[in-house]
């Protein structure tokens, strides 16, 4: 006769092991309370490269691989880590990254004005530096107000910067953003006998940009984090290499597409040269796009404060397309003090809000 069903007890049960190990499965991860924090200063193929005790007598460099926790969480330069493991800085050491610190600033983009995915570019950065040639290749004005868009969103701020003036004045640029409280470096290529500052590259190309301008961006990164944004060819890393002495790959531009060639092909934080502790600057691959599917419209809106108080006239909930009953700001394109740029700033307003007549989807996100 089988036993009675109430006469059973725990140790009548049998627990079947679990596939993938005998501890139990929990939310509750570890404090890591003994972490030591670092700051990234590349990533590169699954491996984390931070500094430790920056600017202290125990500074060291330690490479670190991704906690399985954080898989689905971007690290980027800038951002500061806690690290746990072999974090002696040793060269066959490796530690391991536990918690990504709450972070002050976040640069981000997305593939283009569709895509709702996020494309982190650096943490923790104090300024954006927005680099663009006046030729070769030719600027797009685009690209400016887009970074200039996600500069704001991110409460960064922003920098722009000119090269190769000695190619092409750069006034017809400019002039598109003489409203703006922006500060403007012009970089220009300095002759043989004139002063200036060689940035050779691990290439082994040249280049001698005028000490003036190399002198005016080494005043304003002082003391801050800044990154350096913009298109191939058009002189990040000729500029980085003046400002911190590396050797980082320059490279020209390609004479049928009039696109420079890819050269930096990973984020690195470097430091600025004879400047003061925590003056960092963070070089990124050229970029063929910068979409803003993931900053506010009121964001991109902010980030043109020359059509920001004509669009308090607009009615309430207005789209400031071109067909836009009633929007203020085609009225303040055509007065005189908006300037021979007025028409052309609201045009990329328009384009930025995705509030044109007619936009290509195969466009969007292009600079």
């Amino acid at each position: 006769m089988g036993r009675d069903t109430y006469d059973w007890d725990e140790s009548d049960v049998r627990i079947r092991p679990n596939k993938k190990g005998t501890r139990p499965r929990t939310k509750d991860r570890p404090a890591y309370e003994d972490a030591v924090i670092g700051r990234i200063v590349t990533v590169d193929r699954g491996r984390y490269t931070a500094i430790l005790d920056e600017d202290s007598p125990d500074e060291r460099v330690v490479v670190a691989a991704r906690a399985r926790e954080l898989r689905r969480s971007p690290v980027v330069p800038g951002d500061f880590v806690a690290l746990v493991g072999d974090t002696s800085g040793s060269p066959d050491g490796l530690a391991r990254l536990v918690r990504i610190q709450d972070r002050r600033t976040l640069l981000r983009r997305s593939a283009d004005d569709t895509d709702p995915v996020e494309r982190v570019v650096v943490a923790n950065a104090d300024q954006l530096v927005v680099v663009v040639a006046a030729a070769n290749p030719e600027p797009r004005i685009g690209f400016i107000d887009r970074a200039l868009a996600a500069a704001y969103d991110a409460g960064i701020e922003p920098i722009l910067c000119i090269t190769k003036a000695d190619v092409k004045d750069p006034a017809a640029l400019l002039e598109n953003y003489r409203h703006l409280d922006l500060e403007v470096v012009v970089s220009r290529s300095a002759g043989d006998d004139a002063t200036g500052i060689d940035a050779r590259s691990a290439d082994g190309l040249s280049a001698r940009l005028e000490a003036g301008a190399v002198g005016e961006l080494h005043r304003l990164l002082a003391g801050r984090v800044s990154v350096v944004l913009g298109h191939s060819g058009v002189g990040k890393s000729t500029l980085v290499n003046a400002l911190t002495g590396a050797q980082r790959a320059t490279g020209g531009v390609n004479a049928v597409t009039g696109r420079g060639r890819h050269t930096s092909s990973s984020a690195l934080a470097l430091r600025v040269a004879d400047a003061p502790p925590g003056t960092w600057i963070i070089d990124t691959p050229g970029i063929r796009s910068f979409g803003l599917a993931l900053v506010d419209p009121d964001n991109i809106l902010q980030s043109f404060p020359d059509l920001l108080p004509a669009s308090a006239s607009c009615p309430r909930g207005c789209t400031h397309a071109a067909d836009a009953a009633g929007c203020a700001l085609d009225a303040w394109a055509a007065r005189p003090d908006a300037g021979p740029a007025g028409a052309a700033r609201l045009a990329s307003l328009r384009r930025l809000l995705g509030a044109e007549d007619k936009v290509d989807s195969k466009q969007l996100g292009t600079v």
